[in-house]
């Protein structure tokens, strides 16, 4: 037995994960590290503000700073322009004469941005940590060896692939590559009908939920129509002949926010608030969205607020940081809004991108000192290009 008396104490070492949490050093495994050089501005410093409009008034017409609608108020402020991912990376590629292009935003948003940006351009996001779980479910080579398994199973050929915006840019390659095209939540049926005309299927990376929702909802096919491709199971936890005879094969990935929604969500709701309209995103689960009243993307769901009558009643099944400002919003023409569940539940990722990074990251730019530039190689950015090339051409 051991002498526990005359152990010698152990050696504990700080886990480098908890560094990680914290925004600090690098994994040099992963994709992209979370390296955040030089010390952010206490959260707490009451100058944050008046220091954030200082540097970005210096920088003048040389920034141009884009807000996802998921973004905290506290950033929101300091945007030019709001919007969905499409259309932020959009309005950056209008803004040639800028020299700084800030994305508040998420990782695979800034790339488009990238992509579709000048040369001369720096695309910045205030912090590397600040990705996304859903996209972070398709890598590729797990997009690889999937093709590779439609292909031993002889039905490569008949497949069109079509990858939603929200992925990484390696990902929008591989579409790219492979004749498809990039879809948004508002175009997604659009897109799966351009593809059905190039192909007898399609593969949807990586939201099967959205894949799902448009396929059976707006497009009249059946839930068995669709298959899942699990990447973490042999052949993708499918058969020969279920590959054979879907339509859809729809990828295991998911919206961490969207995908809580559940239908006790709905019918709890319902039960509170008499007469309530349901409005979800089409990344919630097909059961949500059967159960809703209303389905659409972040901007439909603003355009049916600012189109709803006073007095109406509304649940919301989006990131909460987007409801909390319609609801203040609307709240003088009498409009209820709520959040649809019980719990809150922000978007995480998004929430990286707080006040002291943003002040961080003017500051820099300010001084000359580009921080946290996200670069795509040219060889993924053509491929890339060329799907979401499609994607525009199909409007």
């Amino acid at each position: 037995m051991r002498d526990v008396t005359t152990a010698q104490p152990l050696d504990v070492q700080p886990s480098p994960l908890a560094l990680l949490l914290l925004g600090r050093e690098a994994d040099p495994k992963s994709e992209r590290g979370v390296e955040c050089p030089g010390d952010l501005p206490s959260p707490s410093d009451p100058d944050l503000v008046e220091r954030a409009r200082a540097a970005k008034e210096k920088l003048g017409d040389k920034v141009f700073v884009l807000g996802h609608h998921y973004q905290r108020d506290e950033v929101i402020q300091f945007a030019d322009v709001t919007g969905d991912s499409f259309k932020l990376a959009r309005d950056a590629a209008a803004r040639p004469e800028a020299e700084y292009i800030v994305f508040c935003g998420v990782h695979f948003m800034a790339e488009s941005a990238d992509i579709l940006t000048t040369d001369d351009q720096k695309v910045v996001l205030p912090d590397l940590a600040a990705g996304c779980s859903m996209a972070d479910m398709a890598t590729a080579e797990q997009v690889a060896e999937c093709w590779d398994v439609l292909t031993e199973a002889g039905v490569a050929e008949q497949v069109v692939p079509v990858s939603y915006m929200n992925s990484s840019a390696d990902i929008k390659a591989f579409t790219g590559r492979h004749g498809g095209t990039i879809c948004t939540s508002s175009n997604a049926k659009t897109a799966l009908e351009w593809a059905f005309e190039q192909g007898e299927k399609v593969l949807f990376l990586p939201d099967q939920h959205l894949g799902r929702n448009t396929a059976v909802r707006d497009m009249g096919m059946t839930l068995e129509d669709c298959v899942l491709y699990n990447p973490h199971k042999p052949g993708g936890g499918l058969t020969t002949e279920e590959l054979r005879a879907a339509k859809m094969i729809l990828w295991r990935g998911h919206c961490s926010v969207h995908g809580r929604f559940s239908v006790e969500s709905v019918n709890d709701v319902r039960a509170r608030i008499p007469g309530v309209n349901v409005l979800v995103h089409p990344e919630c689960k097909h059961e949500v969205v059967s159960a809703a009243d209303y389905v659409g993307s972040t901007e439909y769901i603003i355009k049916a607020l600012e189109a709803a009558p006073a007095g109406s009643k509304w649940a919301i099944g989006t990131e909460l940081n987007l409801v909390r400002r319609l609801a203040d919003r609307f709240a003088a023409e009498d409009k209820e809004i709520v959040f649809l569940d019980r719990t809150v539940c922000f978007c995480s990722t998004m929430n990286r991108i707080d006040l002291p990074h943003l002040v961080w990251t003017l500051e820099s730019l300010a001084e000359g000192n580009p921080v946290n530039r996200i670069e795509v190689d040219p060889e993924t950015e053509k491929y890339a290009k060329l799907a979401l090339e499609r994607m525009l051409a199909l409007a």
